[in-house]
């Protein structure tokens, strides 16, 4: 989180940031990430560590949430240290920012190709390079195994 800060909008490089979910604490599970969300608002920090001990993630605008449509402002980013932070923002191509239901959380899309996924027992996910932020693949495999996943939200 801290290596982040200098990454996220101004408005919030002094904002306190607490854990909202965590894989240890809480279990493996979509809809359990989606009901410890903060505020509608609130900007999230979703944090992975895959299997193979790769760590990435996304910066979104707004609360991790389960919805019908896209949704997020072009502050949202992928990210990933490999092995130092690389940012991967958005390219205004196209406003698919996230996009979640209980089987499927996805950051960033575009000719059926996601920045990232991440299925509903938050096992599996995958990255692949996407028009909305052209990223390279955040894991070393296009689809990866997780390990331990954490939510961060505004205090």
């Amino acid at each position: 989180v801290p290596q982040l800060g200098p990454q996220l909008p101004p408005r919030l490089t002094q904002q306190p940031w607490q854990l909202l979910y965590s894989t240890v604490r809480d279990g493996f599970s979509l809809r359990t990430l989606y009901r410890s969300g903060a505020g509608p608002d609130s900007p999230a920090l979703l944090l992975i560590r895959d299997t193979e001990a790769q760590a990435f993630g996304a910066f979104s605008s707004s609360a991790i949430r389960s919805s019908s449509g896209f949704y997020g402002t072009g502050e949202t980013f992928l990210f990933s240290f490999c092995p130092k932070l690389k940012v991967f923002r958005w390219t205004g191509r196209n406003d698919f920012f996230v996009k979640g239901d209980v089987n499927l959380l996805m950051v960033g899309g575009g000719r059926g190709r996601f920045g990232l996924w991440l299925d509903g027992d938050l096992h599996h996910g995958g990255s692949q390079p996407c028009e909305t932020f052209d990223n390279e693949p955040l894991s070393q495999r296009e689809e990866f195994c997780v390990q331990d996943l954490e939510l961060w939200g505004l205090a």
